[in-house]
């Protein structure tokens, strides 16, 4: 097999065309780097073709699940299109659709390489409470190197209304909610201690891959508490405490 990064980007693209995001013959086979390298130059295709890139995703934030997958670190994916609270999707828009329950910078200014929290908190220009939409799309647990090439799950975004950064990001606390029973709660320091630390770990990692963060992006900084999935007829809301609260649902 070639594995030159613009084979391995083409091999890809020509499977996604034809619905497969997972090509069985990589199964095992992709480092992270190439990973990376091709989720990029597959994102770079897909805003050629027309889609525009907003912002980025962080992921993996939760030591627990690091240790769970063998990852040292969180992961990245980009972020090319968000809807406003309240939004419906019918089952047929979403494969094997969940949601994580987050919070989204936007930047108010560019971000490069090494920062500090500070310099992160003071890029930030408004925080959104926010449900990241995922698809899982192949055998993500089982290979985390195909699922970041295939963008790291990332479907969509739901925004509600902007607030003000809080002070204290750690002990905002996550209220989820699905038809009306509440099924979870998170605080913000279960996002590697801070969600700034998303901020400044993405503003690195990026730097390696000839990147940055540009003013105007939103960043969602990995979720406050574990994934859930998301069936026909499902009514999601999260409440977070200082920011605000953000919903969606699926139609029966």
């Amino acid at each position: 097999m070639s594995t030159t990064n613009d084979s391995l980007i083409e091999t890809f693209w020509q499977a996604r065309q034809q619905g497969i995001y997972f090509p069985p013959a990589w199964f095992g086979k992709l480092t992270i780097d190439q990973a990376y390298r091709v989720q990029l130059g597959l994102i770079d295709r897909r805003c050629a073709a027309g889609e525009r890139q907003i912002g980025w995703k962080v992921g993996l934030t939760a030591p627990a699940i690091q240790q769970q997958f063998g990852f040292h670190e969180p992961v990245f994916g980009c972020v090319l299109d968000s809807k406003p609270s309240g939004h419906v999707f019918a089952p047929a828009d979403l494969i094997s659709p969940g949601f994580e329950n987050e919070l989204c910078m936007r930047l108010r200014t560019d971000l490069s390489g090494t920062i500090d929290l500070d310099e992160a908190r003071a890029a930030i220009d408004v925080v959104y409470p926010s449900l990241e939409i995922i698809e899982t799309r192949g055998p993500f647990t089982e290979q985390i190197a195909l699922a970041l090439a295939d963008n790291a799950q990332q479907k969509t975004v739901i925004l509600g209304s902007p607030a003000s950064l809080p002070a204290d990001l750690t002990t905002i606390e996550a209220r989820v909610s699905i038809n009306g029973q509440q099924v979870a709660t998170g605080t913000g320091d279960a996002v590697l201690g801070n969600p700034l630390n998303s901020i400044v770990w993405l503003a690195a990692k990026l730097g390696s891959y000839g990147r940055h963060l540009r003013a105007g992006e939103i960043v969602m900084t990995g979720s406050l508490t574990r994934q859930f999935p998301i069936a026909p007829g499902d009514k999601i809301e999260t409440i977070f405490t200082g920011v605000g609260a953000v919903g969606m649902a699926m139609s029966a």
